[in-house]
């Protein structure tokens, strides 16, 4: 970026580096400028994979975790793909899945003695 932007086209119309700027001199603090200072304009999801087969998911379609008692996931992270859109709204979808089998789950567990 700092060649291109030295070029004389782009050095008419560009006035200063404002970050990093002389911090950052070499490839190696450059790459460890982006890692530090870069992010996403996607909110995280699809890390916990709903499946049937335990190798390769983490919840089941009922969004309990695979192999641990009373643990479900309710979130983006169910999520096969990453939504293209605002994801609020896939989300409140899920969480009220969520609660209708929660709800459902606890009508039909057995009473506390």
């Amino acid at each position: 970026m700092r060649s291109l932007a030295a070029t004389s086209a782009l050095a008419k119309v560009t006035q200063e580096e404002v970050r990093p700027a002389a911090a950052v001199s070499d490839d190696a603090n450059m790459l460890q400028f982006f890692r530090e200072q870069s992010g996403s304009i996607y909110h995280l999801c699809g890390s916990c994979a709903m499946g049937s087969d335990e190798r390769h998911s983490v919840v089941d379609s009922d969004l309990h975790v695979h192999g641990v008692t009373n643990l479900r996931v309710v979130d983006a992270s169910v999520f096969p793909n990453i939504t293209s859109g605002n994801i609020n709204a896939p989300t409140m979808m899920v969480a009220e899945k969520a609660a209708h089998l929660i709800l459902k789950a606890a009508q039909d567990a057995e009473p506390i003695q």
